[in-house]
């Protein structure tokens, strides 16, 4: 993880949940200086939860859509780039093929350094496409993805959660929080579920207490939870302190509980109203 953010791509789809993922793109954008991409790809698949092209069975001419997506993101561009007041700027990319293995093509050519998509209020099944194609691009493209909805938007990360999982200290997590929290001013909440043989797991806590402490002055509170599902505890907790933003990593203690919710990897970002930033290495 770099001292600094400075390219942030957000997949754009040409529906109402771009507008959530740009603005927070923007947000962070005139914090920490850095450009913003947006990208469309240009992409038929034969099912919504399966990767295969539509090409691969029968022809198809993307130069009317590619020419479409163009437009549409010079209009995108036009209408957000008086909202940058720091040094960053707004590029656009119109790509045609598999979108997940397009994007993380992308994410290295341009050397992104996040990825920021919007979650749908009300539709299930693009909530769960959503959350399907978050916990992918973070293992794909090993960066931290943000998932925000239209509730994510109305303030910056003040209050931000980092719950562990294990005994392992999350050092990609700790130096990305203390990145955001010296530009916001944030304190940051470092919790952990009580063991079942009602040890505590103090030891990491504290240790990543030190290392958080160790890279910045910002406030920092560890906190024991009592619960038995990671997720669950979370929210609640994150709910209840009025959170800004929640740091998880892309494993199966991030799953809510259920056999469902593991099988389409509903991770803890599909309940939660407050941001996600979910990412794949520890």
């Amino acid at each position: 993880m770099q001292n600094n953010l400075y390219n942030i791509l957000v997949p754009i789809d040409f529906t109402q949940k771009d507008r959530w993922a740009v603005t927070k793109a923007i947000e962070l954008a005139n914090a920490l200086h850095c450009n913003i991409h947006l990208v469309h790809v240009v992409s038929k698949n034969v099912f919504p939860l399966l990767t295969v092209e539509a090409s691969h069975f029968y022809p198809y001419n993307y130069t009317a859509d590619l020419k479409y997506a163009q437009d549409r993101l010079h209009e995108m561009k036009n209408q957000y780039k008086q909202h940058l007041c720091g040094k960053g700027q707004i590029e656009i990319s119109v790509l045609h093929g598999n979108e997940q293995e397009e994007l993380t093509k992308y994410t290295r050519l341009y050397q992104m350094d996040m990825v920021i998509k919007g979650l749908s209020k009300f539709n299930l099944l693009h909530r769960i496409i959503s959350t399907v194609s978050i916990s992918n691009l973070a293992k794909k493209t090993s960066m931290p993805v943000l998932a925000v909805r239209a509730s994510g938007l109305v303030s910056h990360f003040k209050k931000i959660v980092l719950p562990l999982h294990d005994d392992n200290i999350p050092m990609h997590r700790i130096k990305l929080a203390a990145l955001l929290g010296r530009y916001f001013k944030s304190t940051i909440f470092v919790v952990s579920l009580r063991k079942e043989n009602n040890e505590p797991g103090i030891p990491v806590l504290s240790q990543t207490l030190e290392v958080i402490q160790s890279l910045t002055t910002i406030p920092v509170q560890s906190i024991i939870l009592e619960g038995k599902n990671l997720a669950t505890t979370t929210l609640n907790f994150s709910k209840k302190i009025n959170a800004d933003l929640i740091m998880i990593n892309n494993k199966h203690d991030y799953y809510l509980p259920g056999i469902w919710n593991r099988i389409t990897k509903r991770l803890l970002s599909y309940n939660s109203k407050i941001p996600v930033i979910t990412l794949e290495n520890e």
